[in-house]
């Protein structure tokens, strides 16, 4: 098969892991679930359309340990305040593979999010529509989860776009070292 690649490019991102609703200290998590490309797939082509992203690869110049303020909600104190800690991903970039080429040029006309709002990521001018195979696409270094793996599967969140929020699971896989260790 022959994929349409699109590299996004960004100063920094953070996705959130699911399990980290109140943790104090969070590392951003470095793969996409299977509702983010479903969002993702979304904010490119319209809703209900969830699956034209087939493939995902990420990897980043490194993590960044950065401090949020955050007022709890539930304290009625205005002077309440926390500070959780979020490893932020540096310099990210997103590998993104259609099957067509039309799908790759109407993602390459726009803007994504890793997770958050200030997370944006572009298409990388340089990169281009690249046309790899699967062995050439199974290549870039970085970290991809797959979603309809039947071993060693783990847990990634809920399904917000499923009425009962199943469980979503997938199956880790690295290429290469994903944290490209560069001079910022």
């Amino acid at each position: 098969m022959t994929y349409y690649i699109i590299k996004y490019t960004g100063t920094f991102g953070y996705i959130k892991p699911w399990t980290a609703v109140r943790d104090e200290k969070t590392f951003s998590q470095q793969f996409l679930t299977p509702s983010i490309i479903a969002g993702m797939s979304q904010k490119i082509f319209g809703l209900g359309e969830k699956e034209r992203i087939l493939r995902h690869r990420l990897n980043y110049a490194r993590i960044d340990l950065q401090k949020e303020l955050a007022h709890p909600k539930w304290r009625k104190d205005p002077q309440a305040k926390g500070f959780p800690e979020r490893g932020i991903m540096l310099h990210p970039h997103l590998y993104l593979a259609f099957a067509s080429e039309s799908d790759a040029q109407e993602a390459f006309s726009q803007h994504l999010c890793l997770c958050r709002n200030e997370d944006i990521i572009l298409p990388d001018p340089d990169h281009g529509i690249q046309m790899l195979t699967e062995t050439e696409f199974d290549a870039i270094i970085g970290f991809e989860l797959k979603f309809n793996e039947s071993d060693h599967i783990f847990p990634v969140g809920y399904n917000r776009y499923e009425a009962d929020y199943p469980m979503m699971y997938g199956k880790l896989f690295i290429q290469g070292d994903p944290v490209r260790n560069q001079e910022l």
